[in-house]
């Protein structure tokens, strides 16, 4: 594997750079070193597709072992594709040796310095848990970029998809994922979603996939509640107002929130709390069964989901509504006692709401439950990395 790098990166490393053709790009990188949050960042940029790789916070140590944490980096931002684990590492069996190199020429350093301009907007992101910053990597990657020849633009993401697949010969997806019924609680309507999602998307991605699931148009803030078996003492607290009421009776084993904000109003009832950012569903799940999506805190939409079965072997990388029934309520429509009424006029074109209120309704995301409509906009959560 060629790593070509510019002589910022080379002086820290202290390696000294050969002179190296790689025959094949999809095994060729050019790297640079730039400083975020005052710590030090590379990123590298994969020769053939311009697929993006971040490393974060390095120390002088990472790179006395620089070789090992580069493949490293690869592979995990790979593998949290959901990229097939034999097709990984073939890839890196195949890549050899890394050699390091200097920079090719202008328009490959105008590639690198156009990634590295991308991952500066993702730095409240850039967590100090590892070095391995595969969800900023795989945002960068999703940026449309100018082709090398011709116009017109190209997805990083997906050409490093197609090459892989030349690559192996054959399909390169394969997750972990979980199917879930996620049923929006109302009793006077039944409004499900049956979804399948892979286990690597974070709370902040599910949060987009039950936006567009239910069309609802993320007007308002959220919260989601993870359920053990435990079941609520109601003798010690009002069931039925609390936040994370359902009619099961569950307890909440954490509640995880949107905003740092939410941290100012302290809980008075023993569950933990913690921001979302940067969670991911394999976390909780499918260790726990049972979770609450709360959206809207003045209509209060309450989602229960359930875990349902968990799949091995799933073949994509982003999430797909499977089954659903019924219209979800258009955003500010007032609960389910204006969603009644709102229903009430639209049912009646002798109303003389009916017209302003049908508009309103549209305005506000109502429409019927389509099921191409909804993965087609699921699939531009994955495809635009919405967060």
């Amino acid at each position: 594997m060629l790593i070509q790098c510019t002589k910022k990166l080379l002086d820290v490393i202290e390696r000294k750079p050969v002179a190296y053709e790689e025959k094949d790009l999809l095994f060729s990188w050019h790297a640079n070193l730039i400083t975020l949050n005052r710590r030090k960042t590379v990123v590298l940029v994969n020769d053939k597709n311009r697929y993006v790789v971040v490393l974060y916070g390095l120390k002088a140590k990472d790179f006395e072992r620089f070789d090992e944490i580069i493949l490293n980096a690869i592979r995990l931002t790979l593998l949290d594709e959901c990229i097939d684990e034999e097709i990984v590492e073939e890839y890196l069996r195949q890549s050899g040796e890394i050699v390091y190199g200097k920079t090719k020429n202008s328009s490959y350093v105008g590639k690198l310095n156009t990634a590295c301009n991308i991952v500066p907007y993702y730095g409240e992101l850039l967590l100090d848990n590892t070095i391995y910053k595969t969800f900023v990597s795989k945002i960068a990657s999703r940026y449309l970029v100018r082709k090398q020849e011709g116009e017109g633009y190209i997805s990083p993401g997906k050409e490093m998809f197609k090459d892989l697949e030349i690559f192996a010969k054959r399909p390169v997806f394969k997750c972990k994922a979980v199917e879930l019924k996620v049923t929006l609680q109302m009793e006077n309507h039944n409004i499900w979603r049956r979804l399948i999602v892979p286990l690597n998307t974070t709370f902040t991605q599910f949060h987009k996939i039950l936006q567009a699931a239910f069309y609802w148009l993320d007007y308002h803030l959220h919260e989601f509640f993870i359920y053990g078996d435990e079941i609520w003492d109601i003798s010690l607290i009002n069931f039925i107002n609390h936040p994370s009421y359902n009619k099961a009776g569950y307890k909440p084993v954490v509640n995880l929130v949107s905003y740092d904000e939410d941290f100012d109003y302290l809980r008075e009832d023993g569950i933990e709390r913690k921001l979302e950012k940067g969670i991911r569903l394999s976390e909780y799940i499918p260790k726990y069964k049972r979770l609450q999506y709360v959206y809207d805190f003045g209509d209060n939409w309450r989602h229960y989901i359930e875990v349902e079965r968990v799949i091995e072997d799933y073949d994509k990388n982003y999430a797909i509504c499977v089954d659903g029934e019924g219209n979800a309520p258009p955003e500010d429509v007032g609960g389910e006692y204006g969603y009644d009424k709102f229903l009430e006029i639209i049912s009646d074109k002798n109303n003389p709401e009916y017209e302003s209120t049908l508009v309103w309704g549209e305005y506000q995301g109502y429409k019927d439950f389509n099921i191409s409509e909804v993965n087609k906009n699921i699939k531009f959560v994955y495809d635009s990395f919405l967060l």
